[in-house]
């Protein structure tokens, strides 16, 4: 890695101390570029004439997101969010009453609702996997809930916006794969930050973002969808003339692809951005992105814990998202330094983690989430600056 040189495709490290990439990081300048650029052509030629012209640029994305996650262009799909994909993956799966999810305390909060919101429409059962005392996923009470229920999915998040824990998606992808059982993965905090392989998870489905860790721009993301899925005519609830082909005047046929989970109309400039900060991570390569996040996230782990803050991370994997707050729980102190030191950061309320926190009796947390571009230098001041 040339941190001087990705420092200096970010502009926006360069007069504060970033550390919410967890949120929404800073884009790299060729991203910009590109998505300007994009949208100079459609001021001159339209929108649909630019999108002709730009075919090959376009399929580009569905490459670089597919090296990215040890995948194949076919298996890809574009989407405005993660939320997007995850929704148009549950949409996907015929649910009926009596039908059970198998999900975990710390999947995150748009997911939850959208259980419940399952639960409400089609009574299905939602059945939430409890964690082992080092907060690890309790894999045999996984398989045990599973002989007993049956699910007709399982989905985890495999890094909660919450807190630093790294979820073990790879065991319970195993024990999906072993019971057939449909497995869906929210990887919106972990694709970008660490290496992830669709491979080795057994996961159906897989949603990201493109705003966080990856890099890319708001309103971007994507979707894995894996060849079982497609082989199944799987498909959205709601498709339309992207996602298949009208055949008759009563029948369609479905695209062979991924792209059945798209829509026509999306941002073509935001979806260029996206290919370009991808490539940017591919090219860096994502086991040297992983490791020096572990760095500049252990170093900062460890200050704050020495400083006599309450770090709430708690697992035997964690990542690049640090949650702490004051012995007493309180965060005010910790929120003044901070603000006026121009760090960026973000607070983490109860309602956005409910569980999570009232098991560890919080109402807030400070999150510090860095990333690949910041310095060792800023993790040494940030936490100087810390002490209690």
């Amino acid at each position: 890695m040339n941190l001087d040189a990705i420092r200096r495709d970010t502009p926006g490290c360069s007069d504060k101390i970033f550390l919410n990439s967890a949120g929404s990081s800073l884009m790299p300048k060729p991203v910009v570029e590109r998505i300007v650029e994009y949208l100079y052509e459609e001021q001159e030629l339209g929108g649909h004439t630019t999108a002709e012209k730009n075919i090959e640029p376009i399929n580009a994305f569905y490459e670089q997101a597919a090296k990215l996650i040890n995948s194949k262009p076919s298996n890809i799909a574009f989407t405005n969010s993660a939320t997007d994909g995850y929704a148009k993956a549950l949409s996907s799966i015929s649910f009926k009453d009596g039908d059970c999810i198998i999900t975990t305390n710390d999947d995150y909060i748009s997911n939850h609702i959208a259980f419940i919101s399952l639960q409400r429409r089609y009574r299905i059962k939602v059945i939430r996997a409890v964690n082992m005392p080092d907060n690890e996923l309790d894999l045999a009470y996984f398989e045990h809930l599973i002989q007993k229920h049956r699910p007709k999915l399982i989905a985890v998040t495999h890094i909660p916006t919450n807190s630093g824990l790294i979820q073990n998606v790879e065991g319970v992808g195993k024990l999906c794969k072993q019971y057939d059982i449909l497995y869906l993965v929210d990887a919106c905090q972990s694709v970008g930050q660490l290496v992830v392989d669709v491979t080795k998870m057994n996961c159906d489905f897989l949603t990201a973002t493109g705003r966080k860790f990856i890099r890319g721009p708001r309103g971007t993301g994507f979707l894995y969808v894996s060849d079982y899925v497609l082989a199944q005519k799987m498909a959205p609830l709601f498709l339309d003339s992207n996602g298949a082909e009208w055949t008759a005047f009563d029948h369609y046929q479905l695209s062979e692809t991924a792209k059945r989970f798209e829509f026509f109309e999306r941002s073509n400039a935001s979806l260029l951005g996206l290919t370009v900060a991808l490539k940017y991570a591919n090219a860096i390569g994502m086991i040297n992105i992983e490791n020096y996040n572990r760095k500049l996230s252990e170093t900062l782990r460890t200050h704050l814990l020495d400083n006599g803050f309450r770090i709430l991370d708690k697992g035997n994997q964690l990542s690049s998202i640090i949650t702490f707050c004051e012995q007493d729980g309180k965060i005010d102190t910790i929120q003044k330094i901070i603000k006026e030191n121009n760090i960026i950061f973000k607070v983490n309320n109860k309602n956005g983690a409910l569980i999570d926190f009232t098991l560890k009796n919080v109402d807030q947390a400070i999150r510090l989430s860095p990333h690949y571009f910041n310095t060792m230098e800023e993790i040494e001041k940030v936490s100087a600056m810390l002490k209690l």
